[in-house]
């Protein structure tokens, strides 16, 4: 009979699970972080055609290290004959980070236009020498009916595939559709400390996820002289029975809610993103503090 894992066994499984965890938060944050809305059902924060550009850094001892880029669109499109919005967010390493490990990102959601409901989700992961794909399919009984399924494929590093049929009566969302979803939730009576729950696939199982309001404050760029007002939120995580903030980030208190910074707490120190650059916005900034 095996022997069961002693503690510095487990230490050193917990310690391997969170490298792979830290590379997946930037991601999941990517997604979350663009979460700060206006009027329920409006679809007034955005509009086909924007980009948003981003900096990643990481801190290493004191010194802060630009680990990479991230871009991410909205299209109108097509899927399944039905009109959508295509979201895709691209990830790519710098080639000082390539050094540690490589970081090569790509994330794609469809959602219906008119509810914003998903209708398929993808992402394809190249850390390092390992390579990853998950894959979500959403169905509906009707329009009207909000009883969600999504048939879920994960095909690891090793080949190995992991498949889940699941099906819950509320609706269920990916990195990127809860995103364009929250944009559009209205805050104006959001007290601190108020609780946003809500089901999320990562293509391997749904899960309930949490976000806290923390309030409103100032935000100053790395590297230019702007402050953006700016609402604070933050992502919580549950793990070994334990609630985690894993990130706090910042959304412009304005019709646009552009996440403008984030700050991760990851197991081997922190990173914080920026964002650098945006493009075909639906709204006028009001955020920027001259």
């Amino acid at each position: 009979m095996p022997s069961e894992p002693n503690s510095g066994d487990r230490k050193e499984a917990r310690s391997k699970k969170n490298k792979d965890m830290k590379k997946h938060h930037l991601i999941i944050i990517l997604a979350l972080l663009l979460t700060l809305p206006r009027t329920a059902w409006s679809q007034s924060a955005f509009q086909s055609g924007e980009q948003l550009d981003y900096s990643l850094y990481y801190n290493w001892g004191f010194v802060w290290v630009k680990a990479g880029s991230a871009t991410l669109t909205i299209q109108k499109s097509s899927y399944a004959n039905q009109a959508a919005y295509c979201t895709r967010l691209l990830m790519r390493g710098s080639k000082k980070a390539d050094g540690y490990f490589v970081l090569r990102d790509t994330l794609t959601s469809y959602v219906t236009v008119d509810r914003l409901r998903p209708l398929y989700y993808t992402k394809r992961d190249i850390e390092g020498k390992k390579h990853k794909l998950r894959e979500v399919y959403y169905s509906y009984q009707s329009y009207q009916n909000n009883n969600c399924r999504a048939r879920q494929k994960y095909i690891h590093a090793n080949g190995k595939i992991t498949q889940r049929d699941e099906t819950r009566s509320t609706q269920i969302y990916d990195m990127l559709s809860i995103m364009l979803k929250a944009r559009n939730f209205n805050t104006a009576h959001w007290k601190k400390g108020k609780h946003i729950d809500f089901l999320m696939t990562d293509g391997n199982g749904v899960k309930k996820q949490t976000l806290i309001y923390r309030g409103k404050t100032n935000v100053k760029m790395r590297d230019s002289k702007t402050t953006y007002r700016c609402l604070e939120l933050s992502f919580i995580e549950e793990e070994d029975d334990e609630q985690n903030e894993v990130i706090t980030f910042f959304v412009t208190d304005d019709s646009n809610h552009l996440p403008v910074r984030l700050d991760m707490y990851l197991k081997f120190g922190s990173a914080k993103v920026y964002l650098t650059n945006y493009s075909g916005l639906k709204n006028p900034i009001g955020a920027q503090i001259k």
